[in-house]
């Protein structure tokens, strides 16, 4: 089984922000494989499914971003999963928006949500998908910018982004996440 987080933040308030394009890419996995998320007692929506023939959760803290690594704890103990069926779908400042990256390891470069993940699981070593939003102007809060939403000119980019990291969390429940880096990083 993969395993599939999505980091965000709860609430209405944060739903279109650049802080969650993890939600919105899951929100359009689920719906592609007719996936539905419900609430459990791990700090998490989980939506339980299947992506071919691999069966699949996708999951989405509800701890805020901060705290994201709690809900993937308290699901890697419950169900005895393994790290290495993990993959995580997170905003990245350090790529482009409409682009995406894929790695197995590294540090939490700034991320929040990353460190808490790191911290909560004793390792570094985990796939992602970093999905662009680009650096802020200058003068404008990291804070600020994370949290506000995309603006209309960069809609298309956004959608695209979004189409390209479901592609890629598709193809790694089928070809190894090595493969999956080589077709999607490019």
């Amino acid at each position: 089984m993969k395993w599939i987080v999505g980091l965000g933040n709860p609430g209405p308030a944060y739903e279109k922000t650049r802080h969650n394009v993890g939600f919105m890419m899951l929100d359009e996995l689920a719906e592609r494989h007719r996936i539905t998320f419900t609430p459990s007692k791990y700090k998490a929506l989980i939506g339980e499914g299947m992506i071919g023939n691999t069966k699949v959760a996708l999951i989405k803290p509800m701890t805020f971003m901060n705290l994201s690594g709690e809900a993937v704890r308290a699901y890697m103990d419950y169900y005895k999963v393994a790290v290495e069926n993990l993959i995580v779908v997170y905003d990245d400042l350090d790529t482009k928006i409409g682009k995406i990256r894929l790695r197995y390891q590294g540090s939490a470069g700034g991320h929040n949500g990353i460190k808490s993940i790191i911290q909560h699981t004793g390792t570094q070593t985990f796939d992602r998908i970093r999905m662009g939003i680009s650096r802020p102007e200058p003068g404008f809060a990291v804070v600020d910018y994370v949290l506000s939403a995309f603006p209309k000119k960069e809609k298309n980019l956004l959608s695209d982004m979004i189409v390209q990291a479901c592609e890629a969390a598709e193809f790694s429940t089928t070809h190894t996440f090595e493969q999956t880096m080589a077709k999607f990083n490019g």
